[in-house]
């Protein structure tokens, strides 16, 4: 899998904040891990594609000028980490584990305080 090529599409797609796009890298039984989850959803473990829809649309609305730029990206087998910083600048890293069909089935966010 090209990495380089994910994250400039992943980089796009969170910009376009299309989440149709978005969660098109998702596989329907994706497991999703934040803290940032908690504020907006009660749980830092979200469990499939409807949950991380909703989770992420009130992510979106709450943050309307919500923007990412990929500071590098990082290979694993079957993995990646991708670091990014936000619209305001904030440093974040996400891991992203690849099922066969390409799709992320897992996902873990971190983020500077």
């Amino acid at each position: 899998m090209d990495f380089a090529a994910f994250a400039i599409e992943w980089e796009a797609a969170w910009n376009s904040h299309s989440l149709d796009r978005i969660l098109a890298h998702y596989n329907k039984d994706v497991v999703f891990r934040s803290h940032k989850a908690m504020r907006l959803v009660g749980t830092g473990e979200l469990r499939g594609k409807d949950a991380l829809r909703d989770y992420w649309s009130r992510a979106l609305e709450a943050q309307p000028d919500l923007s990412f730029v990929v500071v590098d990206v990082m290979h694993g087998h079957g993995m990646c980490v991708i670091t990014y910083r936000n619209h305001r600048n904030a440093l974040a890293a996400e891991t992203l584990r690849f099922g066969a069909d390409g799709l992320v089935v897992e996902a873990s966010a971190c983020h500077a305080k």
